[in-house]
């Protein structure tokens, strides 16, 4: 993380254990209180308007769980969870959470996560500026993080992208790389114009596309799923009757 202060957040609608939390953040130098919330109504509200760098994210909230919440984040900062409730720590991870602090949460359990978050690498993949820079200056490329090296990748050349759990396989025309990162994450980093999701586990390149149902995308002779949740938005892109 660099030298600058990480910007956090809390959520929680019970006052004891929102207050337990900032005593913890006021503890580690790295670490400064933007805000507090109780609901997630007023944290959107905070976050349109606030930069953060790490929400700790209660789940058992009323009006809507946390992990329902971060689902709606379009670009959600690093998240700590933290509930009563260890049945949430499975869905929590699937939601590339940093941690899952169970309350009564101590100081030594919390210095753990934090310390996540601060030993993090960057992302993988170029953030979303960078890209639309390089687009105006008729750059289109993006680097992934794979063999200990960043790999130039044009993206022209990707066929299509597949989520692999924790990780992502990008094949492209000549070459397939295996890099750590979320492949909702890298969707928001693509050109929306060039490339579109056709299921939870692929994005595809909507050049490279040679034939199509709606329930099939084939690429490159392979053949890729078409998700009922997907179909309609794809339907509309590629004029299927």
């Amino acid at each position: 993380m660099p030298p600058n202060k990480i910007k956090c957040l809390i959520v929680d609608d019970e006052p004891p254990a929102l207050e337990v939390i900032k005593k913890h953040i006021a503890l580690v130098p790295s670490l400064e209180l933007s805000a507090t919330c109780i609901n997630a109504v007023d944290a959107l509200a905070f976050l349109q308007q606030s930069h953060i760098d790490l929400l700790f994210l209660d789940i058992q909230m009323p009006q809507i769980l946390g992990t329902d919440f971060l689902r709606t984040l379009k670009n959600p900062p690093k998240v700590i969870f933290t509930t009563a409730f260890r049945k949430f720590a499975v869905e929590g991870f699937e939601l590339d959470a940093v941690d899952y602090l169970l309350k009564p949460i101590s100081f030594e359990r919390f210095l753990k996560a934090v310390n996540k978050v601060m030993e993090a690498p960057a992302k993988n993949a170029e953030s979303i500026e960078q890209i639309e820079k390089k687009k105006e200056n008729g750059d289109t490329f993006i680097y992934f993080r794979a063999d200990r090296k960043a790999l130039k990748v044009a993206l022209n050349d990707i066929l299509y992208i597949e989520s692999l759990k924790d990780y992502i396989k990008v094949v492209t025309i000549n070459k397939t790389i295996i890099t750590k990162q979320s492949i909702s994450s890298l969707e928001e980093m693509l050109p929306k114009d060039s490339f579109t999701r056709i299921h939870r586990s692929y994005i595809v390149s909507l050049n490279k596309i040679e034939s199509y149902t709606s329930e099939l995308i084939e690429i490159a002779k392979q053949e890729l799923p078409v998700s009922r949740m997907y179909r309609h938005e794809l339907a509309k892109i590629l004029k299927i009757e």
